[in-house]
């Protein structure tokens, strides 16, 4: 079903491009003929695992590492501002693409890549924020679930839980996953309880979703969204490396470790504050806190491809103890780390 349906959205491009294309060849917003050309040719050797990364300092030691070798026909195609590499990595077939930071980069880069090409599985890796003061720096973590933890319905002041929400009614907004009350996270009290603030409560909702094979324009909602079962056995069996601790003579206390955790989050925010950092971790049982992973599990999860995210940490986020929040000083490895993990998931994911 989702091979048919995948060949009717080409196929679409295609009819648009021959009704908008001009004598010169060029297409106006769809896809130019020589492109086309180099997308049938790509996908010609497919189907690929596709591997999405946020930044370039994640992405340059895959492509640096030996493990991953070009292919000599096509190494690349530019289309609309994303280069999409296409190679070998532990001579399984991959395009490799950087989305750039944030929510909207990440589900633009994916849905084009899962659009344009063959892709039987995305694999998406990088660093991140750490919400459980139970790992370290330089971990790295493979959840389960992912949440995008930046839709909220912003309660009017006065009103409380037991206050319906604005057009809850109509069913666009919920109270089902809960809040978080701004009033708790002030210095100043009155009679040993929080003062009222009036920012008041901001509660968590649900992404609206589509999938490709439901029935257009008729939403579904999902706030925790899965990784594949397959992908997430598999990744089970990359907690018994070990990975780089120090960077030139600064070392972590103990040698990071790759372990499976519960749930990851991610929304536009660079979450550098121990209040906030905690509030996930208690609320939601979060690891790892980011700013594209929940994008690109959303994007798959329409479009029914298999994911999994692997996140290595480079700093707990607001800091608390003495190398807790060095991220300017770990980045690197956490990002190493990150690398090697996916390269050994992707030896056992492709035996």
């Amino acid at each position: 079903m989702r091979k048919h349906l995948k060949v009717i959205m080409l196929g679409f491009v295609i009819l648009v491009w021959g009704v908008c294309s001009s004598t010169s060849g060029r297409a106006y917003g769809a896809i130019s003929t020589a492109t086309m050309q180099e997308i049938d040719r790509v996908n010609e050797k497919g189907p690929y695992l596709g591997i999405v990364v946020p930044n370039s300092f994640e992405m340059n030691p895959l492509l640096q590492s030996p493990s991953f070798v070009a292919d000599l026909e096509v190494p690349y195609l530019d289309y609309f501002g994303r280069r999409f590499r296409f190679g070998k990595v532990e001579n399984e077939k991959v395009i490799i693409v950087m989305t750039g930071l944030s929510m909207l980069n990440a589900g633009i880069a994916t849905q084009l890549l899962l659009i344009l090409f063959k892709v039987k599985g995305v694999l998406h890796y990088g660093i991140a924020g750490n919400a459980n003061p139970q790992l370290q720096i330089g971990d790295v973590t493979i959840p389960q679930y992912w949440a995008h933890t930046g839709l909220w319905n912003w309660q009017r002041y006065g009103d409380g839980p037991n206050e319906e929400l604005a057009l809850e009614s109509n069913g666009d907004y919920t109270r089902e996953i809960g809040y978080l009350r701004f009033a708790n996270y002030q210095n100043a009290s009155e009679n040993g309880k929080p003062v009222d603030n009036f920012l008041n409560n901001v509660w968590y909702q649900p992404e609206e979703v589509f999938p490709a094979d439901g029935i257009p324009e008729v939403r579904q909602h999902s706030f925790w969204v899965p990784v594949n079962k397959h992908y997430f056995k598999v990744a089970k069996r990359i907690e018994d490396m070990t990975f780089q601790r120090c960077v030139n003579s600064t070392c972590l206390p103990r040698a990071p470790k790759a372990v499976r955790v519960k749930s990851g989050a991610s929304a536009n925010a660079f979450v550098d504050n121990s209040a906030y950092r905690e509030f996930l971790n208690s609320k939601f049982n979060i690891t790892p806190i980011d700013m594209e992973s929940a994008a690109v599990a959303l994007v798959c999860h329409q479009q029914q491809i298999p994911f999994i995210a692997i996140r290595a940490l480079s700093d707990l986020a607001g800091g608390g103890s003495a190398v807790s929040n060095e991220a300017g000083i770990f980045a690197s490895l956490a990002a190493q780390n990150a690398v090697d993990a996916s390269l050994r998931f992707i030896t056992l994911l492709f035996p």
